[in-house]
């Protein structure tokens, strides 16, 4: 809290370097997941994700945590690019996924997880890799995707139901 005092009262540039240094890493891994692995898109929405951090830190109230606030940036960030793209090839979420893959090797263990996530809803893809890569809180999850502590449960539980399935078809568990 006292990189953003910083940030906020004295528009100090080295706390803000500070703060990205802190959290590029989580956020971009968090990104990454999300665009099942498409590192100049995960790059392009961190560095967007940033700038508005930077842009809009004095309405950061400290009512949840930084690293709340900064997720919550992220994810949006990561929706408004879905949209747009949508709305400019008027693609479905299914399509934007094959448009965003990589051609960059994957363990076969880390590509049955992208395509497990694949089968899930945008909303349990996030709540899952929130939960399980980011290890946050379901509260947290909560604020981070501003929907109601039950409906994140209800996301993670379906989610990992629907990925167990995809999972154990695919040889893995018993």
């Amino acid at each position: 809290m006292l990189l953003v005092s910083q940030v906020v009262i004295a528009d100090d540039h080295r706390a803000f370097d500070r703060l990205v240094q802190k959290y590029q890493s989580p956020i971009r891994r968090f990104l990454i997941n999300l665009t099942m692995g498409d590192t100049m898109l995960s790059d392009d929405l961190a560095q967007e994700t940033f700038i508005k951090a930077y842009l809009n830190i004095r309405s950061f109230q400290g009512i949840s945590a930084f690293s709340t606030w900064l997720y919550r940036i992220a994810y949006n960030t990561f929706y408004d690019s879905v949209r747009v793209k949508r709305g400019y090839d008027d693609l479905n979420i299914a399509e934007l996924d094959k448009k965003y893959s990589t051609e960059t090797e994957y363990s076969a263990e880390k590509n049955d997880i992208f395509a497990a996530l694949k089968l899930l809803r945008k909303d349990e893809q996030a709540a899952i890799l929130l939960c399980y890569m980011e290890d946050k809180t379901h509260r947290e999850i909560s604020k981070i995707m501003n929907i109601p502590l039950g409906t994140v449960k209800t996301n993670i539980l379906k989610g990992k139901e629907k990925m167990g399935k995809f999972l154990r078809q695919e040889g893995y568990g018993n």
